[in-house]
């Protein structure tokens, strides 16, 4: 009789940085996807942990760690024996807490097989993201415990360097009283940060004598960093700097699309809000686009213009249902209104013929597309596949050149449901510093659903038909880009952030303080 060897997992212990989910390296991510079971210290943002359910196996179990370091060393060796991979996320780097290494050590004394995957620091890496460099000899640590300082080292590394500690806020008088006990300069420069590398990552300077008031409402873990490093923030500290840092924005599109904006937003320091107003949906009768898949396959057609990435996606669905791919469209030219909408055909493997080179728009379109001409264009048909909502300028457009237009509802886009109370009083009472409109329906749907956005919020539109759209209901128009798209859209607001960050750092302290410009920037400086 053969016996079954039952399988065998591993223990990890994966340093989860000090919060950003970008700072997690590709072995602790690899790590996290492949476990059974996940516990994590109090100490991990909620923001990563997020970021890790979102890519972790749809059957993991997430715990938080309780309980002496033996007791969370236990579950991890009952996890292995059973076959499961366990993982145990720790803040920071695992070998900063003296808890993690007696876990290791608890570990290391059985069978199990283990391994310890480093992470960012949490002292040098928010050190890092406050624009602090600590040069020279320098000591960074991770503190659990205040009364096991040595306060005397770290004014010596004061004296010779830079120091930055990860500590409690709660802490922070008695490391003042030890610093300064131990002689180190009440003047000395220091920066106090909170929510390390997190979206509201906020730092104050100040000096050893002063930082503990400074610092008055910060709360959970910060970073403490003494010495000259703290005198560079000004022209060296970027994450908090960045374009659109601490700017809440509107972003009213579909659940499909928002992502990509929200991701742009992020990287410019923006804290996106995705409200989705509208839900794309097929046509209520299919045959109109049954119809528009057999002419294109049999040669009916001589151009297709794509007005959207729904439109474009729609067609895909419809040609993946019979079976046909990109081949098919061998011998159909294609334009398309704006760069987005192209990026969509080209994923499919297709160059398209006609990207307006100006205003990306129907007018655009029509101001570069040619007239028929009989005998260069033997087939004299085009295939407009759109919203069951668009207007007919371009379908009138086309026709006014010499084309016959197929105009086929490709998709229905309907009002989606009115987002939680908090949101809508949040539009109306100005909660958020700005609102992306990408088109006219997402105008008319957001006001449907939640209400018009305060004055106080920047409202930044897509292109002129969206604009026409904001006017008409009431919008005051401040963020418009050269071309219609999404990335040039978000450059536009972040462009316009920097101008009113310029603008205002130009005015005197009294007109700041009577300005009527708007967003987090102005508040800054008041």
């Amino acid at each position: 009789m053969t016996r079954t060897r039952k399988p065998v997992g591993r223990i990890a212990f994966v340093g989860a940085g000090p919060g950003d989910p970008g700072l997690l390296t590709r072995r602790a991510h690899d790590a996290l996807v492949d476990a059974d079971q996940v516990v994590y210290d109090r100490g991990v943002p909620e923001s990563l942990l997020d970021a890790v359910r979102a890519e972790a196996r749809s059957d993991a179990q997430f715990t938080p760690a309780e309980g002496a370091p033996g007791d969370v060393a236990k579950i991890l060796i009952s996890a292995a024996r059973s076959g499961q991979n366990a993982v145990h996320l720790v803040a920071g780097d695992p070998f900063g807490h003296d808890s993690v290494v007696k876990e290791v050590q608890a570990v290391a004394r059985t069978a199990a097989h283990f391994e310890v995957v480093p992470g960012v620091g949490q002292a040098e890496g928010v050190a890092t993201y406050a624009g602090v460099p600590l040069p020279g000899v320098r000591t960074a640590a991770d503190v659990e415990d205040v009364s096991n300082l040595d306060f005397e080292a770290l004014a010596a590394a004061v004296q010779r360097g830079s120091l930055a500690l990860a500590v409690d806020a709660g802490d922070l008088a008695a490391i003042r009283d030890g610093l300064l006990a131990a002689g180190v300069d009440g003047a000395t420069d220091v920066g106090v940060t909170g929510d390390g590398t997190g979206e509201t990552q906020y730092t104050t300077t100040s000096t050893v004598d002063s930082f503990v008031a400074a610092a008055l409402g910060f709360t959970g873990r910060v970073v403490l960093t003494v010495g000259d490093g703290v005198g560079q923030r000004d022209k060296l500290s970027w994450w908090e700097n960045r374009p659109l840092y601490g700017w809440k924005v509107l972003v009213p599109r579909t659940k499909e699309q928002a992502g990509a904006m929200s991701a742009r937003l992020r990287a410019y320091g923006a804290i996106p809000c995705e409200v989705p107003t509208i839900a794309v949906e097929p046509p209520r009768t299919p045959a109109q686009m049954e119809r528009a898949v057999k002419g294109l396959v049999d040669g009916r057609y001589a151009w297709v213009i794509f007005t959207s990435v729904n439109a474009v996606r729609a067609v895909w669905e419809k040609f993946a249902e019979h079976g046909l791919d990109a081949r098919h469209f061998g011998g159909v030219k294609i334009a398309c209104i704006g760069d987005a909408t192209a990026d969509a055909v080209r994923a499919f493997g297709i160059q398209p013929e006609l990207i307006p080179s100006g205003e990306q728009s129907s007018e655009g379109l029509l101001a570069e597309f040619s007239p028929h001409d009989e005998v260069l264009d033997p087939v004299g048909r085009v295939l407009l596949p759109r919203a069951d909502i668009a207007t007919e300028t371009l379908a009138a457009g086309l026709t006014e050149r010499g084309w016959e237009v197929d105009d086929v509802t490709a998709y229905r886009t309907v009002r989606a449901a009115p987002p939680p109370a908090e949101i809508r009083d949040a539009i109306k009472s100005g909660g958020f510093d700005a609102v992306l409109f990408t088109s006219s329906s997402t105008v008319r749907n957001l006001v449907g659903i939640a209400g018009k956005p305060h004055t106080r919020t920047v409202v930044a539109v897509i292109g002129p038909k969206t604009a026409e759209t904001a006017t008409e209901f009431g919008l005051r128009v401040d963020v418009q880009p050269p071309h219609a798209s999404v990335p040039d859209l978000v450059e536009a607001l972040a462009g316009y952030a920097v101008e009113l960050r310029e603008k205002l750092a130009a005015m005197p302290a009294k007109q700041r303080r009577g300005s009527k410009v708007q967003g987090p920037t102005a508040l800054r400086f008041r």
